[in-house]
């Protein structure tokens, strides 16, 4: 009888203890576009202004190219693709109808399934008296079998604006061109004309 219930006290020790290890359950990327959109989404950890427009930036170029990638992957005129397009235009100041012309043209073109954003730096240009801020980085493209096509240079220009909010001073991120040139200073050299 004593090793009975030595037995039973073992088996639920043991099955306490299985059902209380924890065991991280990593959130899958449909599960991470589902859930993103162009609010607040980066740690609030103290971090110098450079260091957070860095990862902000960083992550708003991933997300926007991962929901790129699903919005081609699908028929483009269901009501996701309609959820989905829409949620890619919230990233945009002033979307229109070319907006994502550039970006859905290679990507079509190169079958393109997912990306991943490396090397991404900011930095501020002056264009006659503006200041322009633009985002520099190498996208990784990779095909269905998750081989990569190839590495890519490429830029973003986005803006920050303020949203003052009860005392707070907050900013909201949004792209004003992607996939586009800098702006090239006018190069007109100065000669003699005939």
């Amino acid at each position: 009888m004593k090793r009975i219930s030595n037995f039973l006290i073992f088996a639920i020790l043991f099955l306490a203890f299985i059902s209380c290890s924890n065991k991280k359950t990593e959130v899958s990327d449909l599960d991470k576009l589902r859930n993103s959109n162009n609010a607040k989404s980066y740690p609030a950890v103290q971090m110098d202004s450079m260091q957070a427009i860095n990862s902000i930036t960083k992550q708003k170029v991933q997300e926007l190219l991962d929901l790129s990638t699903l919005y081609l992957s699908g028929n483009r005129n269901t009501e996701i693709d309609t959820v989905i397009y829409s949620q890619m235009e919230s990233y945009f100041h002033k979307p229109d109808s070319i907006t994502f012309k550039n970006l859905f043209r290679e990507l079509d073109s190169l079958k393109v399934k997912s990306v991943k954003v490396n090397n991404l730096e900011v930095y501020k240009d002056y264009y006659k008296k503006d200041t322009l801020d633009y985002a520099k980085f190498n996208v990784e493209y990779f095909d269905e079998k998750n081989k990569s096509i190839g590495t890519f240079e490429k830029n973003a220009q986005y803006i920050l604006l303020s949203t003052p909010i009860q005392f707070k001073k907050e900013f909201k991120f949004y792209f004003l061109n992607f996939y586009s040139s800098p702006l090239k200073k006018d190069s007109t050299s100065v000669g003699v004309t005939k």
